[in-house]
């Protein structure tokens, strides 16, 4: 009898522990479903006021949109370069709003010594690149320790404010656009019109998120680049310099940053305390598309652009606000972000 009687106990047991997993289950389910629901109706309300004050602007309303991409497109190329940094070599580089200053600078002195535009974004990108690998011999000791490489990013941004102002100045600057961007297109159905450079720097931004698409997915150095990320020692034992690689990815990534500066000394201005304004924006796109996610940061370049560029025309004193309450109900709705994982985000 005993045996039927410890049978009949593990019998019941497992009933119990079935029971369990099934109520867990349909908690989740119903979790995921309020969430769900959540997410339909908020987007409803905000497609609602967001057309609604469309319509009371009416021909300016493409004119915001156009600001809102171009911001994006300014966006996505500080954090594309931040996300490669963070996704693949798994550093917080808070120094990326300096190199972004510096680039730009250096363009423009560039420029006005050879007055070629492009020459001088050329050299932005080049020297953008260098200070990566600057960065990358400074915390290459350093791997794995968060705190200190936060900190010592943080002192190399505050090195590169310093000597901005010292070398450039506190005056705002601009970079002139290249001759065949000069002047301005009109609008579709509405008298305004809309410079040619600003719509540039949105296919810049676009022609840079396939060419990193394709780097990444479709060539050797891409999958070396993931490989290294996913198993170093195996990469290493194949014969390729992991450390080598990484370089590669700083170099891009300050490269990208440079070319951001360049862009947005050309649109905007070049200014002390630019980089902290642009820096931040960036993290908030990273962090709202999920840390390490190359299409999150995208899509989330697109979101902070729009609302930003909403908020300053219909409610510029809450501006700041907004933007940051974007992304709260983002990490509200969507803790890991938009296109992150829970466990180690990857591209």
């Amino acid at each position: 009898m005993a045996p039927d009687r410890r049978t009949e106990a593990a019998a019941g047991g497992a009933q119990v522990a079935l029971r369990h997993l099934a109520g867990r289950a349909a908690a989740a389910a119903v979790g995921r479903n309020q969430r769900r629901a959540a997410q339909l109706a908020i987007s409803g309300l905000l497609i609602y006021y967001v057309t609604a004050k469309s319509i009371q602007i009416s021909d300016r309303s493409l004119l915001v949109l156009l600001n809102g991409l171009t911001a994006a497109a300014l966006y996505f190329l500080m954090a594309s370069g931040f996300t490669l940094l963070f996704g693949l070599v798994r550093v917080t580089n808070l120094a990326h709003g300096g190199v972004y200053l510096l680039g730009g600078y250096v363009a423009l002195s560039v420029q006005r010594a050879t007055g070629n535009w492009l020459a001088a974004a050329g050299l932005g990108f080049l020297f953008s690149g260098g200070i990566g690998i600057l960065l990358y011999v400074l915390l290459r000791r350093l791997r794995g320790e968060g705190l200190r490489e936060t900190m010592v990013t943080l002192g190399a941004a505050i090195v590169m404010a310093d000597q901005a102002l010292a070398h450039w100045g506190g005056v705002p600057s601009d970079l002139d656009p290249p001759a065949f961007l000069q002047g301005s297109l009109p609008l579709p159905a509405s008298p305004l019109l809309y410079p040619k450079f600003r719509i540039a720097v949105i296919g810049l931004a676009i022609l840079a998120g396939l060419a990193l698409w394709l780097l990444l997915y479709r060539t050797r150095l891409g999958m070396v680049i993931r490989a290294g990320v996913d198993d170093r020692d195996m990469v290493s034992m194949a014969g390729i310099r992991v450390e080598l690689v990484f370089c590669a990815v700083f170099v891009l990534a300050g490269g990208l940053a440079g070319m951001a500066g360049v862009a947005g000394g050309t649109y905007l201005s070049l200014a002390q305390g630019e980089d902290n304004r642009v820096l931040l924006a960036s993290l908030i796109v990273v962090i709202a598309g999920g840390l390490g996610s190359l299409r999150g940061a995208g899509a989330a370049a697109v979101l902070v652009g729009l609302v930003e560029a909403f908020a300053q025309t219909h409610h510029a004193i809450l501006s700041v606000l907004i933007t940051f309450g974007t992304l709260i109900a983002v990490l509200a709705l969507r803790p890991h972000g938009l296109f992150g994982r829970p466990v180690d985000a990857r591209l």
